[in-house]
């Protein structure tokens, strides 16, 4: 048994906090280096996203492991991009940097979710998956 069929409920509830919490920090960082450097910070952040995505994928074996990297991600988007107290917002959205990130960010998700990987076949009573 591989994947989130050898885990129990509870490590299960905490690999899924901990890649929660992974989404919520390489979300804040991608959204801060893609300002920082346009070009090479926009390709930089969305390797880190497709790094986080895939290996939680890869880590519970299941999509949903994606998804609680995919909530952490967007809830630092949502964090950084509330207006503080003094009207501005600590995350300015005034390039296209921002926006590609954004739908960048959406379609690896989405891209992760729903790969099939080698060990998502069922394997045939008559002899080995192909």
């Amino acid at each position: 048994m591989t994947g989130a069929a050898a885990l129990g409920n509870g490590a299960r509830i905490a690999v899924l906090l901990g890649l929660l919490a992974a989404g919520v920090l390489t979300g804040a960082a991608g959204w801060l280096v893609v300002d920082l450097w346009f070009p090479g910070g926009l390709a930089l952040a969305l390797l880190a996203l497709f790094g986080l995505f895939l290996g939680s994928r890869l880590a519970l074996g299941t999509g949903i492991g994606v998804g609680a990297a995919t909530a952490g991600w967007f809830l630092s988007y949502v964090l950084l991009g509330v207006p503080r107290p003094e009207g501005d917002f600590l995350l300015g959205s005034s390039g296209i940097g921002m926006y590609v990130y954004l739908l960048g960010g959406v379609v690896l998700a989405v891209m992760c979710a729903t790969m099939n990987l080698p060990g998502d076949r069922p394997l045939s009573a008559a002899g080995k998956a192909k």
